[in-house]
């Protein structure tokens, strides 16, 4: 299936994740989860994730995948493979695939994104837009024209609490516009999964998932 819907002005979506594997993904909510359990509330993140990006105006929509398709994969996705390197050559690969323009790159810890949060990039006239996270990351980056990418992305720190700072001023030394997109939350630690859960619309896969955990320890 094509991963197009067309609209005026709308970007290629990126989701940049890996397999929901245990042992693999969100290692830092264990304890007091379990790595199966870890797993099984990024399955449900990512899922998130992915479905809120189908109700987003797209050219195209690209799961940029460390591992296989499951189950947890709509329809309306192209996949492809995360590049070689570190995450800073990784998003700058993915970028790199996007012909059309603009583009706009997520992640898959913010399973409280909503449509609404993504409903000017592409179309308000900036040159990039940039979503701050909690733990001073980035849970979203994009591009009006994705070939700026490479040069803005490659040695930035990644997973510090410098790494959206660095990024932030990297755009804006490159001398572009940049819109900031709201701060959100990433799921790292069992409190962020708690408060991101308070945030998500109501029944997320995310909040049903954490509520049955929380079920089966009493």
């Amino acid at each position: 299936m094509s991963a197009r819907h067309q609209g005026r002005g709308a970007a290629t979506l990126l989701v940049i994740a890996k397999e929901p594997v245990p042992g693999r993904v969100k290692t830092r909510l264990t304890p007091p989860y379990t790595p199966q359990e870890a797993a099984f509330l990024a399955e449900a993140a990512l899922a998130d994730t992915l479905h809120t990006l189908l109700r987003v105006p797209a050219r195209r929509r690209l799961l940029v995948l460390d591992g296989t398709p499951g189950p947890w994969l709509p329809p309306g996705f192209d996949v492809v493979p995360q590049a070689d390197g570190g995450l800073d050559e990784r998003i700058a690969a993915a970028f790199a695939r996007c012909e059309d323009r603009p583009a706009l790159l997520v992640g898959m810890d913010t399973p409280q994104l909503t449509p609404e949060l993504l409903s000017g990039v592409g179309r308000d006239g900036h040159d990039a837009w940039f979503g701050p996270a909690a733990d001073g990351g980035f849970w979203a980056l994009g591009f009006a024209d994705p070939a700026r990418a490479g040069s803005v992305v490659r040695g930035v720190p990644m997973s510090t609490d410098r790494t959206g700072a660095v990024q932030r001023s990297r755009l804006a030394e490159a001398g572009l516009a940049v819109a900031n997109l709201p701060e959100l939350r990433d799921v790292d630690t069992a409190a962020d999964a708690a408060q991101v859960a308070a945030c998500c619309p109501p029944g997320s896969r995310f909040t049903t998932a954490l509520a049955s955990l929380a079920e089966v320890a009493r």
